[in-house]
């Protein structure tokens, strides 16, 4: 179980910092929305995975 929360939390890292990039320099504010969208979506999903029981 360690491993999973330590490859989640890593997984949503690596994420934010491989899509700051662009939105910060764009200054879209469709685009940003979009991210946040997907990275809640991705957090949603993690946790989820996190709670299920299945081994």
């Amino acid at each position: 179980m360690p491993i999973k929360i330590f490859s989640a939390a890593l997984a949503a890292v690596l994420m934010l910092c491989f899509l700051a990039p662009p939105v910060l320099k764009l200054k879209e504010i469709a685009l940003g929305a979009v991210i946040l969208i997907a990275i809640v979506m991705m957090l949603i999903d993690l946790w989820q995975s996190l709670q299920s029981r299945e081994e």
